[in-house]
């Protein structure tokens, strides 16, 4: 069985992004949001988003990032088993 591999602070697992964020977003500022995600830099997120986010990385539990990028708010949500991370625009949400 492989191992899981981390990128950051923890394994995102499949790396997924919806159509719509890849035709509106520039591939550059996907990678530097997923970059942040990684790093567990939240984006713009409230106060209490960033504390959940900070207690699901210790308990356990989902990770949401919100960035904004070409005019756009752009979502990076991390599945609580960390199988996945999917980067959508926050209308698809």
């Amino acid at each position: 069985m492989p191992k899981s591999i981390s990128y950051g602070h923890f394994a995102p697992g499949r790396l997924l992004m919806t159509a719509n964020a890849a035709n509106v977003i520039p591939k550059p500022q996907m990678l530097d949001a997923v970059r942040r995600h990684l790093s567990c830099d939240w984006g713009d997120v409230s106060d209490r988003d960033k504390a959940m986010n900070d207690q699901a990385l210790k308990h356990g539990g989902r990770l949401v990032s919100a960035y904004c990028s070409n005019g756009r708010r752009l979502l990076i949500i991390t599945e609580e088993d960390r199988s996945a991370t999917t980067v959508m625009l926050a209308d698809e949400y």
